[in-house]
C-alpha cells in the first residue's frame, strides 16, 4: 500500500526543486527524502523527476501527479495544523476567522495576554462560514450571514464606509461643494485627488462610488498597497484620499493624522456579527474574545 508521506515528500521536492530543500522543509534527512521518492517512483512505475547537477526537474508525468495531489495534500496539512493535540496540557486552541485589518486593529496586541492558544485565519467570508460550520473555525467576524442551521450570528457593531483624507490634504474647496450639495462638483474634485487602494479588495470603493454617483469608479487608484492599515500609514500626516471603514481610522483621526472627508449622500453601513456554532465547548474562551472586540470597536446598539 502507498505511504501518504511519499506524496508529501514528492510535493516538497516539486516545490523546492531539490532533495536538500525538501529535507529542510520536512525536517527529515536527505536519505529519507530519496527513499520516499524512489519508493513512490517504484509504486507508480515511472520517473517523476530528472536529476540534474543543480535541481530536480519534474517530468511531464510528475507535473500531472503534482496537479492531481497538491490540493489534497494541502488540505491534509491544514487538518494536521488545526486538529493536532497540543503539547501543552489543558490549554485549548481557538481558531478565529476575520479580515486582516480587523485582526490588526483589535486583537493583535492582546494575543500575548490570552490564557489560551489562538489560531487566526484570513480569507473570504463564504469560506470562513463554511469552515465555521465544519468545525475548522470556532468563531468568525463577518458582515455576511450564511444559511447554515448550526450557526449563531450576534450583531455587535456597525461600520460606516467613508472617504478619509491625509491631514495635509487641502479640503477647503471640497467642504464648500458638500455644503452646497454640488454632487457633480464633488465627483469632479474627488477624481482629481491622489487615491490609495488595496490589492485584494476594491469592493468598498466600488460600492461607495455606485451608491453616491450611480456608476462604477472610472479611475484607478494612484497607489495600490497591501492592506487598509498600509493606506492609513501612507495617508498619515500626508496628502491623498481613500475609501475605508470608519472604525479602522479612529485612532489616526483622534490623533489628527487623517480626517473624515465625506460620509456620502447615501451612507453605507455594514453590521458586523460574531459568528459561532450553536454547540461549542469553547464558550468561555469565545466570551473573552468577544469582550475584546467590543471594547476595541466601541460597541454600538444594533439589531438583526
Amino acid at each position: 500500500m502507498v505511504n501518504l508521506e511519499w506524496f508529501r515528500t514528492f510535493k516538497a521536492i516539486y516545490e523546492t526543486g531539490s532533495l536538500t530543500g525538501a529535507a529542510e522543509s520536512l525536517f527529515i534527512s536527505q536519505p529519507g527524502v530519496s527513499l520516499h521518492l524512489s519508493s513512490l517512483e517504484s509504486y507508480v512505475g515511472y520517473k517523476l523527476f530528472d536529476r540534474t547537477s543543480r535541481k530536480m526537474v519534474s517530468t511531464e508525468r510528475g507535473k500531472i501527479l503534482y496537479n492531481y495531489v497538491q490540493e489534497a495534500i494541502c488540505k491534509l496539512e491544514d487538518a494536521e495544523r488545526h486538529f493536532h493535540k497540543s503539547t501543552e496540557k489543558d490549554i485549548p486552541t481557538i481558531s478565529i476567522g476575520m479580515c486582516f485589518e480587523t485582526f490588526q486593529f483589535t486583537l493583535e496586541s492582546y494575543l500575548p495576554t490570552l490564557p489560551f492558544n489562538v489560531f487566526i485565519k484570513f480569507g473570504e467570508y463564504p469560506e470562513m462560514l463554511s469552515d465555521l460550520d465544519a468545525g475548522v473555525l470556532d468563531m468568525i467576524i463577518t458582515p455576511q450571514k450564511g444559511d447554515y442551521k448550526g450557526l449563531n450570528y450576534q450583531p455587535f457593531f456597525k461600520e460606516k464606509i467613508v472617504v478619509v483624507a491625509g491631514s495635509n490634504t487641502d479640503t477647503s474647496e471640497f467642504d464648500q461643494l458638500v455644503k452646497r450639495g454640488d454632487t457633480d462638483g464633488i465627483y469632479a474634485w474627488l477624481k482629481t485627488q491622489t487615491w490609495y487602494g488595496t490589492a485584494g479588495d476594491m469592493e468598498h470603493l466600488r460600492k461607495f462610488w455606485h451608491s453616491n454617483f450611480g456608476k462604477r469608479p472610472d479611475f484607478k487608484p494612484n497607489f495600490i498597497v497591501p492592506n487598509m492599515c498600509s493606506i492609513l500609514r501612507c495617508l498619515s500626516d500626508g496628502k491623498g484620499v481613500a475609501v475605508i471603514p470608519d472604525f479602522l481610522s479612529k485612532r489616526e483621526m483622534d490623533a489628527g493624522h487623517v480626517k473624515l472627508l465625506w460620509q456620502g449622500n447615501n451612507i453605507i453601513e455594514n453590521t458586523l456579527y460574531f459568528g459561532t456554532r450553536k454547540k461549542t465547548i469553547y464558550a468561555e474562551q469565545i466570551a473573552v474574545l468577544q469582550e475584546i472586540f467590543e471594547k476595541e470597536m466601541v460597541a454600538l446598539p444594533v439589531s438583526n
